[in-house]
């Protein structure tokens, strides 16, 4: 509808949801009057910043398509999922995890992140980074929760950076990195609970013997590129393990 200006809603206290998407605003300022309000979605507007006056029951806000630039002032400490899709964010610092103790589903695809310095949300789950020119990862070892991590098509050649303090990560998707090397595919060892993993489009896809080589460096994936892993795939893998074992003692 075009909206600039939503002044009007600070009548309506007690809304719970609103959803204001593609229209042109530039301030949710009178959104503090909603004090109920428990879902917001601001999608296709005009904001440059993420920044509004902490809400005690907000759960759950998408502001995807905007112009935002950090995401510096979300505060609510209830908020459960945050959606800035497709923004300019630049840096993940800025969220914290003082103010966001609650947060466990973050989605940030399509910004211009270029590394993951900064990012300390101990209860996270779900991590979404895909297209934000991520180049190195960093400051993962704090995500000790985190179940889900979408890192597809970034820059990333090597696989430094994950820990072993990320002791709940079960899917990982690298679809589309510069990852060339088994080499790199075995620092995922550093991860217990790793069960679906996706390098499809990946330098190292193409090797002989691909799906092989990456179960005989992680034999406890369930899933490779989205196809369940067989029996006889476990085996032959293991037989490959236990020989390079043996040629290593020797």
């Amino acid at each position: 509808r075009n909206l600039t200006d939503i002044s009007l809603l600070k009548s309506f206290i007690h809304l719970r949801y609103v959803d204001l998407s593609e229209n042109k605003l530039q301030d949710l300022s009178p959104l503090s009057s909603l004090t109920e309000l428990l879902w917001l979605k601001v999608d296709g507007n005009l904001l440059t910043s993420a920044c509004m006056q902490e809400l005690s029951y907000l759960q759950v806000i998408s502001f995807d398509r905007n112009r935002i630039k950090d995401m510096e002032g979300i505060t609510h400490p209830r908020l459960a999922t945050l959606s800035l899709k497709e923004n300019k964010i630049q840096t993940m610092l800025g969220l914290s995890q003082d103010q966001l103790f609650s947060l466990q589903v973050l989605e940030l695809r399509g910004n211009k992140l270029k590394s993951t310095a900064g990012l300390s949300l101990p209860k996270l789950k779900k991590l979404y980074l895909a297209q934000t020119n991520i180049h190195r990862l960093e400051d993962l070892e704090g995500l000790e929760q985190l179940e889900t991590l979408h890192l597809r098509e970034n820059k990333l050649e090597t696989l430094d950076g994950f820990s072993s303090s990320m002791k709940c990560l079960q899917y990982l998707n690298l679809r589309n990195n510069g990852i060339s090397s088994f080499q790199e595919v075995e620092k995922l060892q550093v991860l217990p609970t790793l069960q679906a993993l996706v390098l499809l489009e990946n330098p190292c896809a193409d090797e002989p013997n691909y799906r092989l080589e990456v179960l005989a460096l992680l034999p406890h994936l369930q899933r490779l590129d989205k196809e369940v892993v067989e029996q006889d795939e476990q085996a032959e893998a293991m037989k490959i393990r236990q020989t390079r074992q043996e040629e290593k003692e020797k």
